[in-house]
This record gives C-alpha cells, sequence and structure tokens, in this order.
C-alpha cells in the first residue's frame, strides 16, 4: 500500500525529489479506539530517508485526540501546528493553541507529559519531529501505565507492579 497519493512522479529532478514531500501528496491512514482517540496519519520520515528523526502528520477531527497523555525518557518531540486550533496539555497545565504554534517536549517524567486535545469544532492538524532512539520508555500518567520500546520488545505495565531485580534469580 503506498503512502503517497497520485501526484507528481516522485524523482523526476534526481534524488532531490526524494528529500521533499508536501503534506498534500500523503495517503494518511484512519485510527480511531473507543470515544475519545482518531486521525488520520501518515509517517513522513521513511519517506523521505530519514536516519536519526521520526516526522509525522497528523489530522485530527473535533473533540478528539490522536494519543494518551505521555511523557518519553529518550526520545524529545516537537510539534508544529499546520491548521486548527485546540488545547496542549502540559504537565499540571493547559494552554490553547493554534497555527503556527512550534511546542517543544523535551524528555522528562510526568512533568513533561503532553496531549494535543482538539476541543474546537473543525479539524486540526501538526507535523510531528522527534528524535529517533533504539529504546525508549514512556509514562502514561492518565492510566498509570509504563511502556517499554526497543528492539522488538514493547511492554506495557502499570505504574505500582514492581519485581526486585533479584527475583528467580538467586
Amino acid at each position: 500500500m503506498s503512502v503517497l497519493s497520485d501526484g507528481p512522479e516522485r524523482g523526476a529532478n534526481g534524488m532531490i525529489d526524494f528529500r521533499v514531500i508536501n503534506i498534500d501528496e500523503l495517503k494518511l491512514e484512519h485510527f480511531s479506539k473507543g470515544d475519545t482517540f482518531e486521525s488520520d496519519s501518515g509517517r513522513i520520515g521513511p519517506l523521505l530517508g530519514a536516519k536519526d528523526l521520526g516526522y509525522s502528520y497528523d489530522i485530527v477531527p473535533p473533540g478528539k485526540r490522536s494519543c494518551p497523555f505521555h511523557s518519553h525518557r529518550g526520545e524529545e518531540e516537537m510539534f508544529f501546528i499546520v491548521k486548527g486550533t485546540g488545547t496542549l496539555r502540559y504537565g499540571s497545565e493547559t494552554r490553547k493553541i493554534r497555527a503556527g504554534d512550534v511546542i517543544c517536549c523535551p524528555i522528562g517524567g510526568p512533568e513533561t507529559a503532553h496531549q494535543i486535545v482538539n476541543d474546537s469544532d473543525a479539524e486540526l492538524a501538526y507535523l510531528s519531529v522527534s528524535t529517533m532512539m533504539p529504546a525508549e520508555v514512556c509514562e502514561y500518567p492518565d492510566s498509570k501505565k509504563i511502556g517499554a520500546f526497543g528492539g522488538g520488545l514493547r511492554h506495557m505495565t502499570r505504574v505500582g507492579d514492581h519485581t526486585d531485580y533479584w527475583t528467580d534469580e538467586a
């Protein structure tokens, strides 16, 4: 399945064409989970040959969010609001966001947890850029989960779950 829509032939001008894409050329994939989460999204980084950064484009319908409230221990994220308005949840604070805003989400714990909420009556579109680390730990303060990801491992657990380092070893 192609992630590009029908449009100008990519590569017609040489290698430079493979390093540039217009968001209007993306075929977005629809996602929804329950009543809260929904978006049309496209991963751009692989299309451009990105090595150390991940790029994505998301369109979130009114009243929805694209992902849970979360923080990163390994990967920094940046968001650029392309169109629309909404609310940014960041740590224990919220603020209104609008087209043209650039949002920095450095690594950290619950104090850097973030989520973009479309609480408007129109679509909210944004570009996200993140460092692509080989391993990542994410915290989800609302649901009290922790996720560990890397090397093919995807493990989710509850914050209160604990196994001692030496359990079943000695």
